[in-house]
Formats: structure tokens, C-alpha cells, sequence
């Protein structure tokens, strides 16, 4: 069993500029995963960079509101919204609220770095 809670996984800045923490990622930890969960946040009045990632993610909306958008579909985003984003498809999260959008994101396969192509 792994016991973590969120002030214990450090906060980063992602190459999308989301400010994130790696709640649980195989290679981080030994654990039978195919998947990586992460925590994010982004404050009210930013947009995420357009990015990819070869894997699919799936985003649970925790708080805030605001715009996803994927491709050239664009949809609203709250507390209890979840999102598909299939893999190499353009993404970015857009917080047009007066709070922080918080979310959950599962990537899978887990993230890595070299899966990842940030920028139009």
C-alpha cells in the first residue's frame, strides 16, 4: 500500500504552465501503474499553453470554473466536469473565474517528458 496526501508531493511549474503535483507516477514510486495521477491548479485569469501529450488524460474538475479546449472544440468547465482528451490532441484550459481552477488529471501511459510537445 502507498499512503501519500497533496502537501507531501511537491508543487512544479508544468511546461503548460499549470502549477502541478505528481500525486502518483510509476516511475516515482514502485507501484504497479500504467497511469500517472496529478494535481493541478491555474489562477484565475490564465490560460494553459497549447500542448499534446502522445497518452490520453482524463481531467476531473475539483473547483473553478472555466474553458477547455481540445482541437477546435471548446466546452465549460466546473466542480464535477470531466474531460477526455485523446491522445496528440491539442489542449488548453482556459480560467476565465475569480478562483483557481483545481483538477485532477490522469495521463495514460504515465507522463513523461518526451511525450509531451508544448506550444501551437
Amino acid at each position: 500500500m502507498l499512503n501519500t496526501h497533496l502537501q507531501r508531493c511537491p508543487e512544479f511549474l508544468a511546461g503548460d504552465h499549470t502549477r502541478l503535483r505528481e500525486l502518483l507516477h510509476p516511475a516515482k514510486a514502485s507501484l504497479a501503474l500504467g497511469y500517472s495521477l496529478a494535481h493541478g491548479l491555474l489562477a484565475p485569469g490564465q490560460q494553459s499553453l497549447w500542448h499534446r501529450l502522445k497518452s490520453s488524460e482524463v481531467y476531473y474538475f475539483i473547483a473553478g470554473r472555466g474553458v477547455m479546449k481540445v482541437e477546435d472544440e471548446s466546452v465549460a468547465v466546473e466542480a464535477g466536469s470531466v474531460i477526455y482528451v485523446p491522445p496528440g490532441a491539442k489542449q488548453s484550459l482556459v480560467n476565465n473565474g475569480t478562483a483557481p481552477i483545481e483538477f485532477l488529471c490522469l495521463v495514460d501511459p504515465a507522463w513523461t517528458a518526451e511525450d509531451e510537445a508544448v506550444g501551437g
